[in-house]
């Protein structure tokens, strides 16, 4: 299945972001069935607060692209966006969000403010959660487990 492959290059970008000591999530962004750009968290390493995996993916693909809006793609990402990723991928009109695991504490798209559905957002994209959350989640249990240890 195509989808699970692109979740699978997401996953592949979270594990990348584990090795460098960042908090797991990765990111990958499809236009017409090519991943144009990919991304792990980079927030120590850039010693920035928003280097998450989908604003750095969006950024590479705006520049890719040469536009700042990225109609007609899709965000492949690991973790349920925060609102600042949000809103970003509203602003971008990134077309769908596919999301693997549900971030009760952090997430904006089916938790917390739940950014999509308020009255002020632009532009919402197709929404489709639960991709590889399984493998997902434990990416980032264990990821935090081994911090606590």
């Amino acid at each position: 299945m195509v989808g699970r492959s692109y979740m699978a290059e997401a996953l592949a970008e979270a594990r990348a972001a584990a090795a460098r000591g960042e908090v797991p999530v990765g990111a990958v962004i499809v236009k017409a069935g090519e991943i144009i750009a990919r991304a792990g968290n980079r927030t120590l390493e850039l010693k920035d607060p928003t280097a998450h995996a989908e604003l750095l993916a969006i950024r590479d693909a705006a520049q890719r692209l040469g536009s700042e809006r990225l109609v007609d793609c899709d965000l492949w990402v690991t973790l349920e966006p925060c609102a600042m990723c949000a809103a970003a991928i509203s602003f971008a009109r990134i077309r769908r969000l596919y999301f693997a695991a549900a971030d009760m504490k952090m997430g904006a798209v089916e938790h917390g403010p739940r950014f999509f559905a308020q009255a002020t957002c632009h532009h919402a994209p197709e929404v489709y959660s639960g991709i590889a959350e399984r493998e997902a989640a434990d990416l980032l249990k264990g990821f935090f487990e081994a911090k606590r240890a």
